[in-house]
């Protein structure tokens, strides 16, 4: 993964989705911790990054599990069932 990706932009994935981009998430630590070991590290920032995708990804994934719906998720349901009216 290059490019980190936002809480906002995860919500738009399915369960399946976010469950492999966790597991590429995963690997890409591994191997950057494997490197961080081995001196061959060149961006450190980059383990915190991949660190907070993983976790923004369990966040999501919590989400869907207990069923919440963002805030701008939400206002959006209430104007389409508004203009449904």
């Amino acid at each position: 993964m290059a490019k980190s990706l936002t809480a906002a932009e995860l919500r738009g994935y399915s369960v399946e989705e976010l469950t492999g981009k966790l597991k590429e998430a995963k690997e890409e630590l591994f191997n950057l911790r494997f490197q961080a070991a081995t001196g061959q590290l060149d961006n450190n920032s980059r383990l915190r990054t991949v660190k907070r995708e993983i976790a923004r990804i369990y966040t999501v994934l919590r989400e869907h599990e207990l069923g919440i719906m963002p805030l701008a998720a939400e206002e959006s349901a209430d104007k389409a069932k508004e203009a449904a009216e």
